[in-house]
This record gives structure tokens, C-alpha cells and sequence, in this order.
């Protein structure tokens, strides 16, 4: 009998597949094993994950990454730039085993991978011109254009909930500021942090209106099957929020007036009310 070699190749993952379920594959073992664990953040998405004056990544999500393995007694953390759009295809194929930059797991993404327990939040909100006197909340996007960053929740939610607006992809989050600022575009969605910190850094003439649409919750996200690695991903950052270091991270890479904690809860609670 003869099989195409798309039929030989999934005989062969799936092959792969039962022989480590037969075993007892360990997720978490073979990478202490390995030494050390691939974790995928942007490198580009500052106070999340950027390069520092060494050319080293840092940041919020980075310090998290690095405690996280400690915890999980993995000596060493190997970064691995990518973008919010390969993410989850990165995961699926093995390029990494961790995604920790800012990342939401939205019921998409469910679909595709596996989230450890969140460990960051953020509020967001429509960004305009300051000279923009048409904008002031969502009600009054009708007809307008927003940007957004691809691959991200940003783009997802808008989607979903601006379907009357003309939605408008940047692969650079900064850039879609810039044509904020110079009206390419009449408004962004963005986080709060965010938006604020373009403005600032670039003396940009915008600001947010109205009230936040949405917390987003942001938590490690790995491939599929790897039951063990994500529990012990999940109770390592459990444990940091019960004795502060979350916070203490928070308030260092952040900014003191910045409660994560508090905003986790309430974006628990927002999701807890849509189901």
C-alpha cells in the first residue's frame, strides 16, 4: 500500500506524539535537561521589552522571565526576538518555549496555545489629536479611522468591537503614533502607558479620551501539551505576586503610581462579568 508524504507525515508526528504521552513526557524536565529555557518577547516594546546600553534584553516582562526560571531551577534564559504576529506560530513549531511580553490571552490564541497565570494588565484607551474636537469616546468612531499594531489584542478587540470604524494596521507601534500625530489616522487604540509614553518621549500633540474600553490581562503563553511547564510557570508567578515581587518589579521597570495588582483584579472581574 503506498501513502503520500503528507500521509507519512502526520503518521510520523503523531507517532511522536503517543510515544511521549506513553512515556510520560515531561515538559519541565527536558528543559532542565537542556539548561535553559527560550523565551520570546519584541525587544522593541519599552517598559515590557527593549535592548538596554549593553544590547541586552530588559524590562518588565524580562525581569519576570528571568525570575520565573530561577524558580523553576532552569539556569539560564535564552531571549529569542519575534513579533506580537509569530508569536503563536513560533510556539506551534518550536522556535521558543515561552512567549513573556505583554501578551493577552485572548480566546483566539486559546485556541492555539496554552496561558500560564497573568502577571501584567494593562487599561486602553482611544488616543486623538488634541485638536480633534469630533472623538470623545467610542460612540463617535463611526466612520473614522483607528490604528492599531498588527498581531496584537489591540487589533483583535478593535475588530470585534469598531466594526463602523476603518481599522488600520502598523507593524511599528511607534509609527502609528507618528501618523496619529500628523493625522494620517484619527485615532489609536492603545493601551494608557502607552499612549502616554509616545506623547511624551515625542512631545506628540495627542491624548486619550473617554473612559478605558478594556483591561487587557497579559500572561506566559507555550505550546500546547506542555502541562507541566505551564503549572509550575503558573505557580512560580502566583508566588510572586503573594510575596511582591510583581509589584516590586512593577513600581522598578513601570513607575510607582502604577498598580498591577489592583489592575489585574479588575480585569479578572471585567472577565469574570462577560461570562
Amino acid at each position: 500500500m503506498k501513502y503520500s508524504l503528507h500521509t507519512l507525515a502526520a503518521v510520523t508526528v503523531l507517532s511522536a506524539t503517543l510515544s511521549q504521552s506513553a512515556l510520560g513526557f515531561d515538559s519541565l524536565d527536558a528543559i532542565r535537561d537542556r539548561g535553559y529555557i527560550r523565551i520570546a518577547n519584541t525587544q522593541s516594546s519599552p517598559p515590557w521589552s527593549y535592548l538596554d546600553e549593553s544590547n541586552e534584553a530588559d524590562g518588565y516582562d524580562v525581569a519576570m522571565a528571568k525570575e520565573v526560571a530561577r524558580r523553576l531551577n532552569i539556569p539560564r534564559v535564552e531571549f529569542v526576538a519575534d513579533t506580537f504576529q509569530n508569536f503563536v506560530q513560533g510556539l506551534k513549531t518550536d522556535k521558543y518555549d515561552l512567549v513573556m511580553n505583554d501578551l493577552t490571552p485572548t480566546e483566539e490564541r486559546r485556541k492555539q496555545v496554552d496561558f500560564a497565570s497573568p502577571y501584567g494588565v494593562e487599561e486602553f484607551y482611544i488616543f486623538v489629536r488634541d485638536d480633534n474636537d469630533e472623538i470623545h469616546d467610542i460612540d463617535d468612531m463611526a466612520g473614522h479611522s483607528i490604528g492599531v499594531t498588527s498581531g496584537t489584542s489591540n487589533e483583535s478587540w478593535a475588530r470585534e468591537h469598531m466594526t463602523s470604524s476603518d481599522i488600520r494596521t502598523y507593524s511599528n507601534g511607534g509609527l502609528v503614533f507618528n501618523d496619529l500625530a500628523i493625522g494620517r489616522v484619527d485615532a489609536v487604540l492603545s493601551s494608557l502607558f502607552g499612549g502616554q509614553k509616545h506623547r511624551n518621549a515625542d512631545n506628540l500633540p495627542i491624548h486619550e479620551v473617554g473612559e478605558p474600553l478594556t483591561y487587557q490581562l497579559s500572561a506566559p503563553a507555550l505550546a500546547k501539551g506542555n502541562g507541566s511547564l505551564r503549572d509550575a510557570v503558573s505557580e512560580a508567578i502566583d508566588e510572586m505576586i503573594d510575596d511582591g515581587t510583581v509589584e516590586g518589579y512593577a513600581e522598578q521597570y513601570i513607575g510607582a503610581d502604577y498598580h498591577m495588582l489592583k489592575g489585574i483584579a479588575e480585569a479578572k472581574a471585567e472577565l469574570a462579568a462577560g461570562e
